[in-house]
């Protein structure tokens, strides 16, 4: 990890908004290249991929080494994802779910559901059949004894691409991987995860494309679409200065009071976890010692509670935009966490990865097929899973707005069977590779 060209977190930040002006204005030119080229590519993938080649080609990076006067190697790294995820994402959250139609959203029926479940069941099935494909070709890349055996670290994978960051914790303690090795699976974990929802985000370009050939039935989410699109031309209004400073005091103000009471809950549940007798168990619960678990789900809670109030009136005053802009920071700061040359680096565990995700996806697409399902239920199905609270909403809200709560609700589900489903995964890893 050398070090970056720019390595000061404010001129990261003015460059990274600088890319997203260059895509929001060249998005909203009407002649010429553009248009043509926004047709193919949708805008929130350039607002991922222009940061991800200023990393890849070392003017920008996540995490960096450098060396002191004494010669002692020192650790760097970029504050921006921790800051958007922690503070802009929540109050996204916020700004988005203040107008929900919760009667919308449950009407759109039981097609979500089954979609993420069967993003679940590809993440469970896909890690042995990698492993088993993989083997025929390269048995040394699946290969490894004791607690250097690939099967286990790759059992931290399942547990974030079915749940999250804590069960991915989760796993690495359940099969004490090697932690001089758990670093190649993190990188596994980075390139797959964000290639995947680069092809996500570059198929919302061709969404109706995709629902015609899936044929799907995608009546109920343009009815909750029309709906919050109706209320918010019926309380439109020029937003005042006065209306901004409400909206961010209603935002930031849910995420300072998520951000004080998730950590109590944390502390709570770590003390209450930590006494469960049965391993098994307590690491099955791991996901609600999580801050960031509570600190999503809180904030959720909040917004929709406000919905309820004369406070989802602002979003006349552009509530849902305002949260828009905040999303998009998100994506530029999680495109500057993929170096595309880090793909070279382990071509046996990306392999590994390319097959398990193109199983999760293949499944996806042949559930999809039969249920008639709309490609927003199979990409946010997906993205909850594999993403999760961090990048499901983002996935979702491409669609439109209203539909962000969708990828938290499933994401958040996700959290709690994570670490169910990452063991289920783990005992047929375990067997593939010993076959």
């Amino acid at each position: 990890m050398t070090e970056p060209f720019l390595t000061n977190d404010a001129i990261v930040f003015g460059l990274l908004m600088i890319s997203l002006g260059f895509v929001f204005y060249t998005e909203n030119l009407k002649s010429g290249f553009w248009p043509k080229f926004y047709k193919i590519v949708p805008g929130l993938f350039m607002a991922y991929f222009i940061p991800a080649i200023f990393t890849t080609t070392g003017v920008i990076s996540p995490e960096w080494e450098t060396v002191n006067t004494t010669g002692e190697v020192v650790k760097n790294s970029s504050q921006l994802y921790y800051v958007s995820s922690r503070f802009l994402l929540p109050a996204a959250l916020v700004l988005m779910t203040l107008s929900i139609d919760l009667k919308a959203i449950f009407n759109l029926g039981s097609k979500a559901l089954i979609m993420f479940f069967t993003g679940t069941v590809g993440v469970i099935i896909g890690g042995p059949i990698a492993i088993l494909i993989i083997s025929i070709f390269s048995p040394e890349t699946v290969g490894g004894a004791d607690f250097d055996a690939v099967w286990r670290g790759l059992s931290t994978l399942a547990g974030s691409w079915i749940g999250g960051g804590a069960n991915q914790t989760a796993m690495l303690e359940i099969y004490q991987y090697n932690p001089q090795k758990y670093g190649g699976m993190v990188f596994v974990d980075i390139v797959i995860a964000n290639i995947w929802m680069a092809v996500l985000l570059i198929g919302i370009g061709k969404k109706e494309k995709i629902d015609k050939w899936l044929g799907a039935d995608t009546t109920a989410i343009e009815q909750l679409k029309e709906k919050v699109s109706s209320f918010s031309k019926k309380v439109k209004r020029n937003p005042t200065l006065t209306d901004y400073m409400i909206m961010l005091s209603i935002a930031f103000g849910t995420v300072g009071f998520g951000h004080f009471v998730s950590s109590y809950l944390a502390n709570f549940f770590s003390n209450l976890v930590s006494g469960i007798a049965s391993e098994t168990w307590r690491n099955i619960f791991t996901f609600l010692t999580s801050s960031f678990f509570w600190l999503i789900s809180i904030s959720t809670i909040v917004a929709i509670i406000l919905s309820f109030t004369k406070a989802k009136n602002y979003e006349g005053a552009g509530a849902s935009k305002l949260g828009s802009i905040f999303i998009y920071i998100l994506v530029a700061t999680i495109g500057m966490k993929m170096d595309l040359a880090m793909i070279f680096d382990n071509l046996g565990l990306i392999a590994i990865g390319l097959v398990w995700m193109s199983i999760h996806a293949g499944l996806l697409i042949i559930v999809a097929k039969l249920i008639k399902a709309p490609y927003f239920f199979l990409s946010v199905g997906s993205q909850a899973n594999v993403g999760g609270a961090a990048s499901a909403p983002i996935v979702a809200q491409a669609f439109h707005p209203s539909l962000a709560t969708v990828g938290v609700l499933l994401a958040v589900f996700g959290y709690a069977i994570g670490t169910v489903g990452a063991i289920l995964c783990t005992i047929l890893m375990e067997l593939s590779a010993t076959l």
